[in-house]
């Protein structure tokens, strides 16, 4: 099919890759668009009421779900209905020939189709087969996997929103989307591995262990300290400042990662002192020793606004950030020259954001309409 497909772009750094991707919602399709941008051929199955996220709206484009939109350019889609043999022929058929396999069933739901690992493993010793799911495939595997159950479980959500507030979700579903990038790292790996001895395995990831893993710092502290983090607003537990903090017109992030940072904060805030003050020389003190900080800061900050800050700030090397809105973030994009913004088929979307010296990503397919490839996919499947 790799070949046969007129208009297909060439030399992607995954060119020639066939990806089966049967998964569903945000982690999966995540991972195959990125694998599709990339040069792979990723045939999208779906049932025949298609991908949950088609009726996840609003927003919309041209009556389409923007949320699909966003997570699966570049793919071919095809409808199977696994509770029909022949549909089964033909998804085992794929499978069979496929690079890749990605699927997010609940853990062993597919073996009744013969679309299990050890079943596809048998007919297509190369293939590279992920499966995500929420919780592993041992006494959780009958879970659900929403995201927003791993960020209550994980602890995300004890460490996220006002110290005396409630708890609060993560503004995205970002143990999917890490979910998904680990996929594929274990994928790309894989495939690594299989160039080295002619054989492909099982690579599995699920949103736990994804998320416990993500938590990064609070995990160490708790594994290698014995720490249980708590919430703090916006502040860190082992930086400051690192921050909102207000000015004249509104809140800007101010951060000092290391005394030099903060030396040339104060120099701009003209408050050269404060770097050979004991109680703020070095990180810990000023961490400790938050609360007499903070309003020294303040005060020199309220004289002007974030926006002069901001651009002050910058260019005498100190991170500092406004708080924006999503439209603003691509708007700075644009200015920086990064080119956010794609356009494949007619349909605006995210640039990926990985560049390559040599094989660039590229946007041919706009996101498929459900079995619109199906034909095209049956025939070229049943040939020899």
């Amino acid at each position: 099919m790799a070949d046969s497909n007129p208009g297909r772009r060439l030399m992607g750094a995954l060119d020639g890759l066939l990806v089966a991707d049967f998964s569903r919602i945000l982690a999966g399709p995540y991972a195959t668009m990125l694998l599709a941008d990339l040069g792979a051929t990723v045939v999208k199955v779906e049932s025949p009421g298609g991908d949950d996220t088609r009726t996840w709206m609003p927003p919309t484009r041209d009556d389409v779900s923007t949320y699909y939109l966003g997570i699966n350019r570049n793919k071919r889609s095809i409808a199977l209905d696994l509770k029909d043999p022949a549909d089964v022929e033909v998804a085992q058929r794929l499978a069979h020939r496929a690079d890749v396999m990605i699927e997010n069933f609940r853990p062993g739901g597919l073996a009744r189709f013969g679309l299990d690992y050890d079943s596809v493993h048998a007919a297509n010793e190369k293939i590279v087969y992920a499966s995500i799911s929420g919780f592993g495939t041992g006494a959780g595997a009958g879970y659900p996997g929403y995201d927003l159950m791993v960020q209550a479980i994980s602890g995300l959500m004890s460490l996220t929103g006002d110290p005396d507030g409630s708890p609060y979700r993560a503004g995205i579903s970002v143990f999917d989307v890490m979910a998904g990038l680990h996929a594929n790292i274990g994928i790309l790996a894989a495939l690594h591995h299989r160039g080295v001895t002619g054989t492909g395995q099982h690579v599995e990831v699920n949103l736990l262990s994804s998320a416990l893993s993500g938590l990064v710092n609070h995990s160490s502290g708790y594994v290698a300290g014995g720490t249980v983090p708590f919430r703090m607003g916006n502040a860190h537990p082992s930086l400051f400042p690192y921050e909102p903090l207000p000015t004249s017109d509104g809140e800007l992030i101010v951060i000092a990662g290391n005394d030099g940072q903060f030396r040339k904060l104060c120099q701009v805030l003209e408050l050269p002192e404060l770097p050979d003050d004991p109680r703020f020389g070095r990180n810990q003190e000023r961490t400790r020793n938050r609360d007499e900080l903070r309003p020294i800061l303040v005060e020199r900050l309220s004289k002007r606004t974030k926006d002069e800050w901001f651009r002050e700030l910058l260019a005498a090397g100190v991170p500092c950030a406004p708080i924006n809105t999503i439209d603003g973030g691509f708007g700075l994009a644009e200015e920086l020259g990064l080119d956010p913004v794609v356009t494949t088929g007619g349909v605006p979307g995210v640039r990926n954001p990985i560049t390559f010296s040599d094989t660039p990503a590229g946007y041919t397919l706009p996101p498929p309409g459900l079995n619109e490839h199906g034909e095209e996919i049956r025939a070229w499947l049943m040939t020899d």
